[in-house]
């Protein structure tokens, strides 16, 4: 039997509901070719909403006023982010440290976001930086053993804020967004926690800290250098009571509606992405190579964040597949100008670049960089770090 090979992304099979193609991961379909996602979306709008806010706000009444802080929330300066600080602040009364894993790759505009939030609501805040010169290290072995740059911001952002909770004696810890809101790994009938199982799961790309260690085969590295991309021990876990939530399994999570007060309250920007069109504005704003990661993505599996976008705005009644398909037909896939700033800082030509992530491709999908339209560059480029 011949395989089916696939280089067009029209020709992939997609849900016949919202856009979503069959590489995506955990992606299953049902009789009438309806993504498992969507499906979870429907039960999304049948859940008893005040029931889960009175919830939530039992939970809250347990650790408010019982420490320095009342919890810590993981914060990007992204939109997500920033609604579920402004929104524990303001409408839950709750007082926060607000935890940064600062990955060196913060564009300037959601630096200036991050200043403004902070300040007008007068919460704590704790900046974290870890190894450039590691991180670029980090970058190729990722790069080359899944196809994907981002290891160290994925298991930092989740494994860091857990470390601080230790450190601080904070034992709740709220994050946004659901993941149900975008796969199967989690549905909304289920209250989704961040733990050591769901970081093992879908975070780490199923790489420890301790394998990518020998992976670098680096002797001026330890693990002393890659502690805060492991995730804490789980008797100090224990010992502090940890929970981690997320403010998504408690409200209706909207993200066009909480991008707009946002604006309002806080003076949040958007600012331009590469892949998606002025529209999607608020949408992962804050990092250098987020252009560079969705290309990786289209490279591997034959869509981008594009699809995943227009994915949402169906479900939520806002585009139809019709309108959802041109979007992604005109924006997605096309070549990050941002890769060539990674390739100097990798030392990487862009042959290399190509000869390491086409073999990951999941089939029955095939790319062929020739027939691949450049992007322009963004308009803080020239500003971003070149070492």
């Amino acid at each position: 039997m011949n395989q089916r090979i696939i280089s067009d992304p029209k020709d992939l099979k997609r849900c016949s509901h919202c856009v979503m193609p069959e590489t995506q991961e955990s992606i299953s379909f049902n009789k009438d070719d309806v993504c498992s996602t969507c499906g979870q979306i429907e039960v999304k709008h049948k859940v008893d909403w005040e029931a889960r806010d009175k919830k939530f706000r039992e939970l809250l009444a347990q650790y408010k006023g019982k420490g320095n802080y009342d919890c810590i929330v993981p914060f990007s300066g992204g939109k997500d982010s920033t609604f579920t600080v402004w929104k524990l602040v303001v409408d839950y009364g709750m007082k926060p440290l607000v935890v940064r894993f600062n990955h060196h790759l913060l564009r300037p505009k959601v630096l200036e976001n991050a200043e403004k939030t902070i300040k007008r609501l007068g919460v704590g805040f704790l900046d974290f930086r870890a190894d450039w010169q590691l991180i670029k290290k980090l970058m190729r072995v990722s790069l080359e053993r899944k196809g994907d740059i981002l290891w160290y911001q994925h298991t930092g952002i989740f494994s860091f804020p857990m470390h601080a909770a230790i450190k601080f004696d904070i034992p709740l810890i709220i994050w946004g967004e659901p993941s149900a809101e975008y796969d199967s790994y989690h549905d909304y009938d289920e209250e989704e926690e961040m733990d050591e199982k769901s970081f093992n799961t879908y975070v780490n790309l199923g790489i420890t800290a301790e394998d990518m260690l020998g992976f670098l085969n680096d002797p001026n590295i330890t693990m002393q250098d890659l502690w805060c991309y492991s995730y804490p021990k789980r008797a100090d876990l224990q010992k502090l009571g940890c929970r981690s939530t997320f403010l998504g399994n408690y409200m209706p999570w909207d993200v066009k509606k909480q991008v707009e007060i946002i604006k309002r309250e806080l003076d949040w920007e958007g600012d331009e992405v590469e892949g998606v069109p002025p529209e999607y504005n608020y949408e992962k704003i804050e990092d250098m190579m987020q252009g560079v990661q969705d290309y990786l993505k289209f490279i591997k599996r034959g869509y981008g964040r594009m699809s995943h976008l227009a994915s949402i705005d169906i479900r939520n009644g806002r585009l139809t597949r019709e309108q959802a398909m041109k979007m992604v037909e005109e924006w997605e896939g096309k070549r990050p100008a941002s890769l060539d700033v990674l390739l100097k800082w990798l030392n990487m030509s862009e042959d290399e670049f190509y000869n390491i992530v086409k073999p990951l491709a999941v089939s029955p999908w095939q790319h062929d960089p020739n027939k691949t339209a450049k992007g322009k560059e963004l308009w803080d480029q020239p500003l971003w770090n070149k070492d």
